[in-house]
């Protein structure tokens, strides 16, 4: 007889809120999760940004809030009865080298990560449901730092990582995991490479395994995967196309 607790359940009804869901990775996984039948709400930064996503694609409602501001956090959260799945996909690329940059801005990359996780769970509390996720966001830079002023926001990813697994532990049986993507087509990538960005990726499609970036919508199902499939815990998913062989 087949065990129904480790087949992937279903979004039908659920509770699905997204900060980072107005754009890119968090935007696709909002719109396939609300195609299963989930009760989508996505936060983002910009409140005309978060209203059109939400309205552009049906979604049940958004909110506007600087994750860093933990007040924002709670504000964004406090009329929400229940959260069955949290995904936590905001952050900046935070780029800078450690003897040179503000401080203070690389501040950000943690600030953005681990301590906006922290404040967005401290305000669900009992409203997370038992038998739902919450979902992380790293990177590749996770294990493949680079020399190019990314040092610290590697650091935060790799936190990340950590910190999931140590809530996979104490929030049990609340399912914790990280999405890792690799080189995924999103507006951050634009905005970290600026004009550079074309032959960036030009160069970077030669190299890798499928000659490629991912899309959006790749990694979003990556991330609607790790709310559905009841065994996937402590985990981290990578999504790179194998950039991380190369």
């Amino acid at each position: 007889m087949t065990n129904t607790q480790t087949l992937p359940s279903s979004l039908a009804g659920r509770s699905v809120v997204i900060f980072g869901g107005t754009s890119g990775i968090g935007l696709a996984a909002a719109i396939q999760a609300k195609a299963a039948g989930a009760k989508v709400i996505v936060i983002g930064s910009n409140a005309a940004r978060a209203e059109q996503a939400a309205n552009s694609h049906g979604l049940d409602g958004w909110r506007a809030a600087d994750v860093t501001d933990n007040d924002a956090v709670e504000a964004a959260l406090s009329d929400i009865p229940v959260v069955d799945h949290l995904v936590l996909l905001a952050g900046t690329f935070v780029a800078g080298t450690v003897l040179t940059a503000e401080v203070e801005y690389l501040h950000r990359a943690f600030d953005e990560r681990i301590w906006a996780a922290i404040s967005a769970i401290r305000a669900l509390g009992d409203k997370l449901a038992k038998d739902g996720s919450i979902t992380f966001i790293s990177g590749s830079l996770a294990d493949r730092p680079n020399a190019y002023g990314t040092a610290v926001l590697a650091a935060a990813s790799a936190a990340m990582e950590a910190l999931a697994r140590g809530l996979a532990l104490e929030l049990a049986p609340i399912r914790v995991n990280t999405l890792s993507p690799g080189p995924i087509n999103t507006p951050i990538l634009g905005k970290a490479l600026g004009e550079g960005r074309d032959g960036f990726v030009a160069s970077l499609e030669q190299i890798l395994p499928l000659h490629r970036l991912g899309t959006s919508e790749e990694a979003g199902s990556a991330a609607v995967f790790l709310m559905t499939n009841t065994f996937m815990n402590g985990a981290v998913l990578n999504i790179d196309g194998g950039a991380r062989l190369v």
